[in-house]
């Protein structure tokens, strides 16, 4: 009788070992599916414009967006208006100059020409000092009705000639703003106007304890020719600092692939934010492949938070890779930053 080959499974120790193989599968299928929603390019999710207004670098409506220094600052309403956001409230943003870097502000709760002597309570405007924001010289705060007994209230010339000392200390009742106010120059008839430039909030806020109310005016260049060159119009002038390094530079160079600049929502550390993905160098190299490793050959980290990624997914992730550790001996993969490049810029 002939002999068959023999149909009993081949010894479990003689063919390699399934699990490690389905589990990798489960690995893969779960990090696919629980970070798949960070790998899309954060650069496409930073909106370029808010209300008409362009959002360029440093700023960012979008988190991971622009510098990390600008970072909650700027805010895109529901009704597509920009405001800026300060521990005094939030302003509506009239526009940003990024080539004389500022932005202008409106404060609804300031005197304006259709008030005109029915002056109403308002609040002083401050800025956050930790920021690397500060109130533009190029402003001018008018007072009004300030009381004679708590303020110095006098022509600045001939009063600082007397006094040179307080000079700085009184408000001027023969400011041009007082005769001139932009759109409404007899506005405030019969009430006493006074120019003063406070040195901080703090002085700020006591001017406003003894005077009725105030407004900001702030002088618009016109690109005219002197005296004519400035304009006054109402509002508060911010200036800010464009923060610029090797690494922003190299992210933003076209030949490199354009990327741009931004950072890690969790870290803050710099990231370049490019179509494909996002990287810790530049976009592209001389051929014009993706970078998708950062310097030092570990992978790149992802602009935006881990809140995509689900518990259960985190544990299995964790559950395998321990395994895969203790079945096959080999180095851990490196993920994230280890090193000082992605330090704040």
């Amino acid at each position: 009788m002939g002999h068959f080959p023999s149909s009993r499974p081949t010894p479990q120790n003689n063919r390699p070992p399934k699990f490690p193989h389905l589990l990798r599968l489960i690995i893969r299928a779960v990090v696919i599916s629980s970070i798949s929603p960070l790998i899309s390019s954060q650069s496409s999710l930073c909106r370029t414009s808010c209300g008409g207004i362009l959002i360029n670098y440093p700023f960012g409506v979008d988190d991971g967006c622009g510098s990390p220094y600008y970072r909650y600052l700027l805010v895109c309403s529901e009704s597509d208006s920009l405001e800026l956001r300060t521990p005094s409230g939030r302003y509506l943003v009239r526009s940003i100059s990024y080539s004389d870097p500022h932005i202008v502000v409106t404060d609804p709760f300031m005197w304006n020409c259709q008030d005109g002597d029915r002056f109403r309570p308002t609040r002083p405007f401050s800025l956050d000092t930790s920021t690397h924001l500060k109130l533009s010289h190029q402003n001018d705060y008018i007072f009004f009705n300030c009381s004679d007994d708590r303020v110095i209230v006098e022509p600045r010339p001939i009063f600082c000639d007397r006094f040179p000392d307080q000079c700085d200390s009184s408000c001027d009742s023969s400011s041009y703003l007082c005769r001139h106010l932009p759109d409404c120059a007899s506005a405030i008839k019969g009430s006493s106007c006074c120019s003063y430039y406070p040195k901080a909030t703090a002085s700020l806020r006591m001017m406003l304890e003894y005077c009725a109310t105030y407004t900001s005016v702030y002088w618009r260049n016109v690109g005219a020719s002197p005296p004519f060159d400035q304009v006054a119009e109402y509002g508060i002038r911010v200036d800010f600092d464009i923060p610029v390094t090797r690494r922003c530079l190299t992210c933003e160079d076209r030949a490199k692939g354009g990327g741009t600049c931004g950072f890690d929502s969790g870290s803050e550390e710099f990231l370049c934010l490019c179509e494909k993905e996002n990287v810790t160098t530049y976009c592209k190299d001389r051929r014009g492949r993706h970078i998708r490793r950062q310097q030092g050959g570990n992978t790149g980290t992802i602009a935006g938070t881990l809140s995509a990624v689900s518990i259960a997914g985190a544990v299995g992730i964790g559950a395998g890779i321990w395994y895969l550790k203790k079945v096959r001996s080999k180095a851990p993969v490196a993920c994230g930053v280890q090193s000082n490049e992605n330090r704040l810029f």
